[in-house]
């Protein structure tokens, strides 16, 4: 199965970036499904139900979480109508699951969201909740597994690679933004420490600059804004797995000029 992954949608620009691209990617790269992180996609905090029906209409299949999950109100209903996922790693009486299998190309594909805990919320510990999900999953016969890891530290992110290495068929990371230069591929499992954001590219992490700015120079924090105008990006991963490996993986950049980039994930030899 051909599976792609989109990271941090911000804003309206973001979501744009899908309308305008990503029917055409699917259709030119034969994917079979797309999960995309959606905790910034309205308006940089959240997600709408009215921005939730757009992204799917544009073609995404499953959406993950983070530490913005929770901003909107929208995403408790959303749960119960939408393929929507938060981190796994909250405490199971929150609302909703972070871990939603599907049929896929005739295999079994499972979706796994988890956050990290440097600089996040307080959530239970995401390693003992990947291992223990991993586990589960293996016994039901699941062995294409993907993950989505929300996580500010890069350490977080390259230790649950470590840690999983061979038994997922792809980890991901989300959250910051800033896409890394370091997709993989080790014992079968893909990894890119982060894919980046799909939105606005020419100023601070996909927001206006002034605030960010001002906070640096005083310290006070202030509310960030989506720029009403702005250079766009659309970063995406796509994925071959077979038997809960991945064979082959790359990374597009794809600029609103149309120009597009294309990086292939190496692979570890043993």
């Amino acid at each position: 199965m051909r599976v792609a992954f989109i990271g941090d949608i911000v804003g309206s620009h973001g979501r744009d970036m899908l309308k305008t691209y990503l029917k055409k990617i699917r259709t030119e790269h034969n994917i079979d499904f797309v999960v995309a992180n959606y905790e910034n996609a309205s308006h940089g905090f959240g997600l709408s139900v009215k921005n939730a029906n757009e992204i799917v209409g544009y073609g995404v299949d499953c959406m993950s979480g983070g530490n913005h999950t929770w901003d909107k109100k929208d995403v408790e209903a959303l749960f119960d109508t939408h393929e929507i996922l938060r981190p796994h790693n909250y405490p199971d009486e929150v609302k909703g699951t972070g871990c939603k299998v599907y049929d896929v190309a005739g295999e079994k594909l499972a979706v796994l969201n988890l956050m990290g805990h440097y600089s996040m919320p307080y959530t239970d510990n995401a390693f003992r909740k990947a291992k223990e999900s991993v586990e589960t999953l293996h016994a039901d016969g699941v062995k294409n597994i993907f993950i989505d890891f929300h996580a500010e530290a890069t350490s977080e992110k390259r230790a649950l690679m470590m840690m999983l290495q061979g038994s997922v068929s792809a980890i991901i990371g989300t959250h910051t933004h800033v896409s890394t230069d370091d997709f993989q591929i080790v014992q079968g499992t893909a990894y890119l420490t982060d894919i980046g954001l799909t939105g606005c590219r020419d100023n601070i992490i996909g927001m206006d600059n002034a605030t960010p700015i001002k906070q640096f120079l005083t310290g006070i924090k202030g509310h960030f804004d989506i720029p009403k105008k702005c250079k766009k990006i659309l970063q995406i991963a796509i994925m071959d797995f077979n038997g809960g490996k991945c064979e082959s993986a790359f990374k597009l950049k794809i600029f609103d000029d149309g120009v597009t980039l294309k990086t292939d994930a190496w692979i570890e030899k043993d």
